[in-house]
């Protein structure tokens, strides 16, 4: 009962006796405490069908409070014969901590309702605990496949369950635009949906014909955005430019490059890949997005916005009178130097607001924006350039912690994608690039795993790929692991034992140890496995 993940920082068994809980159990709040107090009694009281009362008992009580002499997100936790006592150095701190107590009591404290004749049993243990790294992420792309707003509430509470507190929302694609604009309902009203979709990789030759698409309403991303913060994750939103916007134009062809596509016929893409058609460097282009990201400050408070900047063809600007006189008219060099001047555009507008951009590393091609941060997706080399000249990183590999790639080379695999990346291998990634100097190292604000969904075309599919391996990536980000080739693999996967019964009673449909079942296989669709191990740079 202290095979918790990720694991604690500092663990002492106190003695092998318990501490059971029972009606009389009270819970007790000091000054702030208040929200993870409601928290604690709604999910453990749903669960254990405990009152879980407020009392000021000196025995048989859990006791919560904030102790400034804590990391703020660390926590304390000792369970006594006569209580519990859960101090956090600030709230998240505490929630965080309140996390942990419920791993304590066992897999079925995670149901939703009691079950008949369990015992409520806690180990007399002391932790002390505190995280690793401050941003540690899931990015969720919801263009590709569209994830109900039920299902994104889900995925809170299952990154809260792991202590992870960054959600990167990507909003915008290609194939959807996903988030209410007010000032050009356009997006929505036909960039939201496509017509069909590509089913497996883009060289399958199967479709799935019938509408796809959905969206959020500003209120629904409100409602989000609050459900995060009580659980203290960030939402982080993208809106990609000026690649990956082909749903943006079929909305408003004046986005596109006119003089060199006849872009009122396109359409919400409905395939796989890089597309051709990007936006315009034009003073339109500018101050519609400006009105884009205003609407959007409004709805997400976060620090970062994200704006994509990745996977941009140059082909069409090359051909463009149009982008070929903003160059000249600017004195860049080549087209991607006007990548560079676009994304430093909305980098000078964020900063003046109080914000800060955040985009995949092709944004260091042309020169990196200043003050912008760097999302390190091809491997470890674009985090290394951006942290030695001095700007922030998250770790995203795609050789590490892209858990849309396949999970073992097994043909029941479900549409294989990429590289080969286990449980171990996950378990086993290095955030932090060795051959960066102590002060580097400390522009790496931390990682996140990425979960691109052109092949996760429901739930389930979304959980099979994550899980289990996103419960060893939160063991990653959140706690002190020795190199990775030292680390106890055989340790986690014991712990992993508790774990995959936690995520039956939350109702993951996570890959089973053994390989997929039946029902999670997709024989006859065709994917894109790359054959060899992946680099490691």
């Amino acid at each position: 009962m202290t095979d918790t993940i990720p694991q604690p920082r500092r663990l002492t068994r106190l003695d092998d006796g318990f501490l059971e809980l029972g009606p009389h159990t009270a819970l007790v709040a000091g000054d702030g405490a208040g929200h993870t107090e409601r928290w604690l009694r709604a999910v453990l009281g749903a669960a254990t069908g405990l009152p879980l009362a407020p009392g000021t008992g000196n025995d048989d009580v859990v006791r919560l409070s904030l102790d400034g002499g804590l990391e703020a997100e660390g926590y304390r936790l000792v369970v006594t014969p006569a209580g519990v006592d859960l101090a956090g150095g600030g709230p998240a701190g505490l929630f965080w901590g309140a996390q942990t107590l419920r791993q304590l009591l066992g897999p079925d404290a995670f149901r939703r309702a009691p079950l008949p004749g369990r015992r409520w049993r806690l180990p007399l243990v002391r932790i002390e605990d505190a995280p690793r790294f401050g941003w540690r992420g899931l990015m969720l792309d919801v263009a590709r496949h569209f994830m109900p707003k039920e299902g994104v509430l889900r995925y809170l509470d299952l990154m809260a369950a792991h202590k992870l507190n960054v959600l990167h929302f990507h909003l915008t694609d290609d194939q959807g635009w996903r988030v209410e604009i007010k000032r050009h309902p356009k997006l929505t009203e036909i960039g939201s949906w496509r017509s069909r979709t590509k089913y497996g990789h883009r060289a399958s030759p199967l479709w799935e014909d019938k509408p796809h698409g959905g969206y959020y309403t500003q209120d629904d991303i409100r409602e989000i955005v609050a459900y995060a913060a009580e659980r203290h994750i960030t939402v982080v939103p993208e809106i990609d430019v000026p690649g990956h916007s082909q749903a943006a134009i079929a909305a408003y062809p004046e986005l596109g490059n006119t003089d060199v596509v006849d872009t009122a016929s396109l359409t919400v893409w409905d395939t796989w890949g890089v597309c051709e058609n990007v936006l315009a460097p034009t003073d339109t282009t500018l101050r519609f997005y400006e009105g884009v990201f205003e609407e959007l400050l409004e709805l997400f408070p976060s620090e970062f916005v994200h704006v994509g900047g990745d996977e941009c063809p140059k082909d069409q600007w090359r051909r463009s009178a149009t982008a070929q006189a903003r160059i000249g008219e600017l004195g860049l060099a080549d087209e991607d130097e006007l990548q560079s001047w676009f994304i430093r555009h909305f980098d000078a507008w964020l900063t003046a607001r109080g914000r800060r951009l955040i985009g995949w590393d092709e944004i260091l091609e042309g020169g990196l924006a200043e003050g912008a941060a760097v999302s390190s997706w091809r491997g470890y080399a674009g985090g290394v350039a951006a942290a030695r000249a001095g700007h922030d990183v998250v770790m995203c590999p795609e050789q590490q912690v892209y858990l849309d790639h396949r999970q073992h080379p097994g043909e029941d695999e479900p549409v294989p994608i990429g590289f080969v990346r286990t449980l171990e291998d996950v378990y086993r990634f290095e955030p932090v690039p060795a051959e960066l100097t102590p002060d580097e190292a400390g522009h790496v604000l931390g990682t996140q795993a990425n979960a691109w969904s052109e092949v996760m075309e429901n739930q389930g599919r979304v959980d099979y790929q994550l899980f289990p391996r996103l419960a060893a990536f939160a063991e990653v980000a959140w706690s002190e692991l020795p190199a990775p080739a030292d680390r106890d693999f055989d340790g986690f996967e014991r712990r992993m034992a508790a774990h995959y019964r936690r995520l039956d009673a939350l109702g993951v449909a996570y890959r089973p140890p053994g390989g997929p079942l039946p029902w999670q296989r997709r024989p006859g669709v065709l994917g894109r496995p790359i054959d060899g191990p992946p680099p490691n740079k």
